[in-house]
């Protein structure tokens, strides 16, 4: 789930108590040009899921009512990373003294919660991190004993960041506070400004929630821009498939995420490319037929690679499902089976008898014939 600025502000920051500026989402240069009357000077930002949205030119300063019309008219309608600007953010223009950079997000070699924080802010963390690693601090939480303003506190030890030190403190805190308690995948403040005023503020905000929380955070799932969809994909989901198409060649059918994305792995290594993800564990055996044929609907597809691997599931009961798509949907495409676990005798004579198809011993032979019938 990705919030755009706006929202990320609104329904994230802003119930935290994490300080936000003045600002009004608009969808139209008329808009614009009563925000910027009301508020004054101002900040006209592109809304949309992407980043670099200044190098892209979402990004304009508006000193007058007539200005802000005017950059609005510029903006709205612009593609951002695939994405049309269909609204803008009017927020009041900040007398900045210093920018910062600071996130909260999921650090998988630790496999825990990794709090960072810069000095060098409004710039591209990634080039800072390799150009300039030690301008990066970093605070790799151990989630028994948390994160709060003491641990804020020591590591930002030695920066001198003077009297704007006690508002980054605050808000360090309240975005790990906002991290656990709202499922997030990545929350991250770039620029968090001192102003010449001597207030520390969130200019933007990029959030991240992870999807599978969407029943526990219905504000967050409301709020969240639509993911963009290929026509294959809504057809999936509105059946309760999880369908990503891709550009490869080599169809998968698998059952478990794990799996599946473990074959998508081996056909890499073989020299071949996924043409999609789509996994029928669980109950999705059932829409056997649905997958199969969201699979070959992909123009792209010249091989298929349908791989199980049985534990509690049986093999013979995920086969039976696929056996009766195929020969329900006669399809053209050559298909390399490969079967293991409870129930694999009894798939493998099922694939065999049905469809006159041997399965392969070894999922890497498997998915290596199919990298070479699509070739």
């Amino acid at each position: 789930m990705k919030l755009e600025e706006h929202a990320a502000k609104s329904v994230v920051l802003r119930p935290a108590g994490a300080p936000i500026g003045n600002a009004r989402l608009c969808a139209s240069p008329e808009e614009v040009a009563e925000a910027v009357r009301a508020i004054g000077p101002a900040v006209v930002k592109a809304q949309v899921p992407s980043g670099k949205r200044g190098k892209a030119g979402g990004i304009k300063v508006a000193e007058t009512p007539e200005e802000g019309a005017e950059v609005a008219s510029k903006i709205l309608g612009m593609t951002i990373g695939g994405d049309v600007v269909e609204r803008v953010l009017v927020e009041e223009k900040a007398a900045i003294a210093r920018e910062f950079y600071a996130a909260v997000l999921i650090d998988v070699a630790n496999r825990s919660p990794l709090v960072l924080f810069s000095t060098e802010g409004g710039m591209d963390i990634e080039e800072v991190a390799l150009d300039r690693p030690d301008a990066i601090r970093r605070h790799v939480v151990d989630v028994l004993e948390g994160f709060g303003e003491p641990e804020a506190r020591a590591m930002l030890r030695g920066l001198e960041l003077g009297s704007a030190e006690a508002g980054v403190v605050d808000i360090l805190a309240k975005l790990y506070r906002i991290f656990r308690e709202r499922d997030t995948e990545l929350v991250e403040i770039n620029p968090l400004a001192e102003l010449k005023d001597g207030r520390v503020v969130a200019l933007d905000c990029k959030f991240v929630g992870d999807d599978a929380s969407r029943d526990l955070q219905p504000e967050i799932a409301a709020a969240a821009t639509p993911d963009k969809q290929t026509e294959l994909e809504r057809r999936g989901a509105e059946v309760g498939l999880k369908f990503i198409q891709l550009d490869g060649d080599v169809g998968v059918l698998a059952n478990g995420a794990g799996l599946t994305m473990t074959t998508m792995d081996v056909i890499n290594h073989a020299g071949g490319r996924p043409a999609n993800f789509l996994e029928i564990g669980g109950e999705a055996y059932t829409k056997a037929e649905t997958a199969l044929d969201l699979v070959l609907s992909n123009p792209g597809v010249k091989s298929l690679v349908v791989n199980f691997c049985g534990a509690f599931a049986r093999t013979d009961v995920m086969a039976e499902g696929v056996v009766k798509a195929w020969e329900t949907l006669k399809p053209s495409v050559p298909v390399f089976f490969s079967i293991h676990g409870t129930g694999e005798d009894e798939a493998v004579a099922l694939v065999r008898d049905r469809l006159g198809l041997e399965p392969y011993d070894l999922m890497e032979d498997a998915v290596k014939a199919a990298v070479e019938a699509a070739q």
